[in-house]
């Protein structure tokens, strides 16, 4: 199959560690060919319908050089077995326009993972409102007195941004901290900017558990990601450890009841974020940690993901 993966500049990929590298490397070794798409590249026309230059890789061991570029041209979308966005956030008016493209290829014959109107419908960090009886207490306002309210009833509580990623722009806030005025108008931007505050849990320090959902299998390890000294963002991007480990009962009851669910939505990959025993977020656009489960489990999620894919171009054929 030839297979086109809608990614961040290729350069700028640490093949190491990125997921994206992960799964084409092993939809190289499956068989496929792999292409490449940058987002910017994506334009639609009358005559052509949705389309973008295209670079087919020919994808190598080596996390230094880890490409060779074998051909580029301009190629419609519908004319891959599947398209892949893998485009990291922030999930913006672009991000949004792109999905809208991807959705007018979809209608042209593409077959688009995740589904765009998928992506549009399950924002990460609201879309744990669906589940709320696995989500930590949480409120999602942009109103200073809503958030100050739920700040003096939790005590102990994270505010964060709703489009953000990596743990960018995350506060620790007590209900006595003097600069908790300040801290919520600037990530409201003074009230003109929707967040979300959760109650802290202080099970972070045991790691902000990533657990991967393949078209809804459960992969059956997690990665927890354990908070360097003074911080509490266990984000890999912010200097936490990654450490994989067996899903507990409790990771595995809120992983296998929203697995099924979301694939029937379009999602084939989704990376779910539990600390302790509680859903925190639902992340659809570019789930991580493939790279770190296999090499400390040897478990192969991307390998998994390529058959899943497999299956589901044979039956839409």
């Amino acid at each position: 199959m030839r297979l086109a993966f809608i990614v961040d500049c290729l350069r700028s990929l640490k093949a190491y560690k990125d997921t994206s590298v992960a799964i084409m490397r092993a939809a190289q070794a499956a068989g496929h060919a792999v292409w490449t798409i940058q987002q910017e590249a994506i334009h639609w026309s009358p005559l052509h319908g949705v389309c973008a230059e295209a670079v087919h890789l020919e994808m190598l061991a080596d996390d230094t050089d880890w490409f060779v570029e074998v051909d580029r041209h301009v190629v419609a979308l519908r004319d891959f077995r599947a398209v892949l966005m893998r485009k990291d956030p922030p999930f913006d008016i672009e991000y949004v326009t792109t999905t809208w493209l991807l959705e007018r290829a979809e209608a042209e014959g593409a077959r688009v993972f995740n589904r765009p109107r998928a992506l549009r419908d399950h924002p990460e960090k609201l879309s744990i409102t669906e589940f709320a009886h696995f989500a930590v207490p949480t409120t999602v306002a942009r109103d200073a007195a809503v958030i100050h309210s739920f700040i003096d009833t939790e005590r102990d509580v994270i505010l964060k941004p709703l489009g953000g990623m990596g743990g960018s722009e995350v506060f620790h806030v007590r209900h006595d901290d003097p600069n908790r005025n300040v801290i919520v108008e600037t990530l409201t931007h003074d009230g003109g900017r929707t967040i979300m505050v959760q109650r802290y849990i202080p099970e972070i320090a045991d790691g902000d558990k990533r657990i991967l959902l393949v078209a809804g299998e459960v992969v059956p390890y997690c990665l927890a990601r354990i908070p360097r000294a003074g911080e509490t963002r266990g984000n890999l991007a912010a200097g936490g450890t990654g450490v994989a480990r067996a899903l507990s009962p409790r990771d595995l009851e809120i992983a296998s009841s929203l697995a099924p669910v979301l694939a029937a939505r379009g999602l084939l990959l989704v990376g779910i974020d539990v600390i302790g025993d509680w859903l925190t977020e639902i992340n659809v656009t570019s789930p991580t940690c493939m790279v770190e489960i296999a090499e400390q489990t040897g478990f192969d999620a991307a390998a998994l993901f390529v058959v899943a894919l497999e299956r589901q171009c044979v039956a839409a054929a």
